[in-house]
């Protein structure tokens, strides 16, 4: 085990953790999330793997709640037959078992990109399929993702704490925010060493690329692509609370600051992907209003947005024809994308890994064996069409999530929890190397899963005396 910088830091504020508690915890555990380059420590033997200050956060949590009373029992309910949690805990098995034993059922068999050495330079490079590190550490991820969910479900269905889960989004989207605004302004001046604390992980880091003369902001993650991910989670969730909360201000000075970073990117796959969370969220917003559940603020955006739509397309064409860095910058992150080297090679990925997928009879290569570059492609490449089957039957499950009965305030919240899952979902169909949607997917997906079956259990007694369930179970008798 290899210590850095930046573990006596983690260390201290996963014992604060401890020290206050689950409920104010969590709120350390989301402002973790964004320093995804931040470590706790190496594992030099372990291929050079990391264990990340989220991770060690989670697991800190994790424990926490093991440890209460009733805990280990909340943490089962997540995974009961009838919750969502139970088709993850499926995936979770099929993933383990394709991982252990398909790399050597089907080793040699075909090609496939991974992580390796070219001129003792790391990089990707294709070989034959077999067992490698890769598999451990993939495997290790997606199972510190899913602790993230089943201790945050099992934490709000014994106590649906609406104000934790708002706190800790505020604190990740402040970090995130905080982290790239000093990630462009350290590069500019010279002093990045002072971010060097944030960037322990054994990652490659892409600190000095440019787009078009454009510095590309990475804030706390390795790369641009990192930081545009993460980005649409807390730009998907703070749209959706602004569009239904009471809570304005609140809401709009988040959507504010998170669409500010989401512009300056410099992210194409975070572009596309938020120009269809918008369509989503339009659309959600035009059926509210048929019952005239729609704010008026939204309706006024909607309007104002269509009237602006025009001379919004008029002003970029223009400056597109007329202001050569507008047209390099639109033509590197949009237009001639997939011509780019990096937009031909993702498409290589994508191409072997759907005939390894095809090689291995449809049942995967084992999480961490295939480098892909879309989630999809990702899922069936490593984990088969069984466990593509079940993972995606898990996400829809989520989405479609619904409180019986609960408070509007419980209701916002959950919608907005999901909608910034749907953001994160959107932006990994374009790009997304794993079938693992990571740290901040899972603790959404967790509070949102745990807030629906809290205020369910809470209203399932007085649900079950009404006369239309009464007379439901009359006919099943019958």
């Amino acid at each position: 085990m290899q210590i850095v910088s930046s573990t006596a830091v983690v260390v201290l504020l996963c014992t604060l953790m401890v020290v206050l508690g689950r409920m104010r915890g969590l709120v350390i555990l989301f402002a973790l999330i964004p320093m995804g380059s931040m470590a706790a420590f190496n594992l030099p033997a372990l291929g050079g793997a990391t264990i990340t200050a989220s991770d060690l956060a989670i697991v800190t949590l994790f424990t926490m709640i093991a440890v209460q009373p009733g805990g280990l029992s909340d943490m089962a309910g997540t995974l009961r037959p009838g919750r969502p949690g139970f088709l993850l805990l499926l995936f979770v098995i099929y993933a383990t078992l394709a991982t252990a034993f398909f790399p050597r059922v089907f080793a040699g068999q075909t090609e496939v990109f991974g992580v390796g050495r070219i001129a003792n330079v790391l990089g990707v490079v294709s070989r034959p399929l077999g067992p490698e590190g890769g598999n451990i550490s993939q495997l290790f991820r997606m199972l510190i993702s899913v602790m993230a969910f089943v201790a945050i479900a099992a934490l709000f269905s014994r106590k649906p704490g609406l104000g934790a889960i708002r706190n800790g989004l505020i604190a990740a989207t402040l970090v995130h925010v905080t982290l790239g605004v000093m990630d462009v302004a350290t590069y500019a001046t010279g002093t990045t060493w002072l971010m060097e604390v944030f960037r322990t992980a054994n990652y490659t880091l892409t600190i000095n690329h440019e787009m078009s003369g454009v510095k590309r902001m990475i804030g706390g993650f390795s790369e641009a692509s990192a930081f545009g991910y993460f980005t649409l989670g807390i730009f998907g969730f703070w749209l959706r609370y602004w569009m239904s909360s009471p809570s304005r201000l609140v809401g709009g000075i988040y959507l504010l600051l998170s669409t500010a970073v989401l512009l300056r990117s410099t992210s194409s796959s975070a572009y596309v992907a938020a120009a269809m969370l918008l369509a989503v969220m339009a659309i959600v917003a035009l059926s509210g209003a048929r019952t005239a559940t729609v704010p008026r603020r939204v309706a006024w955006v909607l309007g104002l947005l269509a009237a602006l739509l025009p001379l919004v397309v008029v002003a970029v064409i223009a400056a597109y024809e007329l202001a050569p860095g507008v047209k390099a910058f639109l033509d590197r992150s949009l237009l001639n994308k997939l011509e780019t080297d990096s937009g031909i090679e993702r498409m290589n990925w994508n191409v072997q890994a759907f005939r390894n997928f095809l090689d291995t009879w449809t049942l995967g290569t084992g999480l961490g064996s295939v480098r892909a570059s879309n989630w999809l492609i990702a899922c069936l490449a490593t984990t088969g069409l069984v466990g593509t089957a079940l993972l995606i039957a898990w996400v829809w499950s989520l989405l479609r999530l619904r409180a019986a009965h609960a408070p509007r305030e419980a209701a916002i919240m959950i919608a907005a929890l999901q909608a910034g899952c749907l953001g994160l979902l959107l932006r990994a169909l374009v790009v997304k190397a794993s079938p693992n949607l990571d740290a901040l997917f899972f603790a959404m997906a967790g509070a949102a899963a745990g807030l629906a079956a809290a205020h369910w259990s809470e209203n399932a007694p007085k649900l079950r005396s009404l006369p239309v369930f009464r007379a439901s179970r009359a006919q099943k008798a019958g």
